[in-house]
């Protein structure tokens, strides 16, 4: 609950220390972060990682990052604001730290779901690569939907069918249309209200749709200017946009770069929801799901209950955290 005279807000963006933050009120500021806050980014070497006698006690800081819900305080000279406290954090999308750190770096804090959008044609769908942005949310307990846009250029029909195995799964799949409307109104009512990521390949449309949706926001995802990414206290390339209806929908492009960071190859199943009610039924505790006796998503495979290509890309994802943990 706010106190009377506190100014929270939202993290929308950072660049060189200085955020933007959006005011329960509509406004947005920019805002410093205070001095005993900026001590949790001490411990760090000039790349980045962290050192190895710092892992622990970082492991344990929290920093800031696009999405956070903060506290604001205002100086009574030159009314300038600043950070004064980031507030409890009800989910996260994350990714391991570059260079080789050991701990963690926030793409966005606090979203309520992954939208993944793929176009239906121009370009071509990559299901495997929608496949790597739904684990990457499941591992991440987030909730994920998925729109295929441009439908007018193979009809409904076949769209449908392509990605049947999706709305089978359970995932939401919109399918839409900029130039004749087709499922916007839907898209804009999970949309409101809401914290969202919006990811997906370049070309798919997601700048033409969200203006569609809300004409005259100008939202121009992917276009984050170059100097989001300078500086040593960078946002990781995600900025947060204020829809006009309420709610914000965080451009973060590199999202399929994120990787599954920090997910054991035995856990990678339980990402896969058609396979969750499956594993308990298999032969072997540790069966690994792709050429055991009795595995019991290997017959839901060949019972066609469960999609053969899904389970392709299950493989070829475990076969890389494998590798990763290998290297790690």
């Amino acid at each position: 609950m706010t106190e009377p005279g506190e100014v929270r807000g939202v993290v929308l963006g950072g660049t060189g220390g200085v955020w933007q933050v959006r005011t329960e009120g509509g406004e947005t500021v920019d805002a410093s972060l205070r001095g005993r806050l900026k001590k949790s980014n001490s411990g760090k070497r000039a790349d980045g990682s962290l050192r190895r006698d710092t892992v622990s006690a970082a492991a344990s800081t929290l920093k800031l990052a696009v999405g956070d819900d903060v506290r604001l305080d205002q100086s009574d000279a030159g009314g300038a604001w600043s950070i004064a406290e980031i507030l409890p954090r009800r989910s996260k999308l994350a990714r391991r730290a570059p260079g080789g750190g050991q701990g963690e770096r926030i793409v966005a804090a606090n979203v309520d779901q992954v939208i993944v959008m793929f176009a239906a044609a121009k370009p071509d769908p990559h299901p495997r690569m929608l496949d790597r942005f739904l684990v990457i949310a499941e591992g991440n307990n987030i909730p994920a939907r998925v729109i295929i846009n441009k439908i007018d250029l193979v009809g409904e029909e076949a769209a449908r069918a392509r990605f049947d195995d999706y709305a089978r799964i359970g995932y939401p799949v919109h399918y839409t249309c900029v130039k004749t409307g087709a499922g916007l109104e839907s898209l804009r009512e999970v949309l409101n209200g809401r914290r969202s990521v919006l990811t997906g390949p370049s070309g798919v449309g997601k700048s033409s749709l969200l203006n569609a949706l809300f004409p005259g926001a100008n939202l121009r995802v992917g276009a984050i200017s170059e100097s989001v990414n300078k500086g040593r206290h960078t946002t990781v390339g995600a900025l947060l946009h204020p829809l006009p209806d309420g709610g914000f929908v965080a451009d973060t492009p590199g999202l399929r770069e994120i990787g599954m960071w920090g997910l054991d190859p035995s856990d990678l199943a339980d990402c896969f929801p058609e396979f969750r009610p499956l594993t308990a039924l298999c032969r072997f505790a540790d069966c690994t799901h792709t050429v055991e006796p009795g595995c019991a998503v290997l017959e839901a495979i060949a019972a066609r209950d469960v999609s053969a290509r899904r389970h392709e890309s299950y493989v070829k994802l475990r076969e890389e955290l494998q590798e990763a943990a290998r290297l790690w």
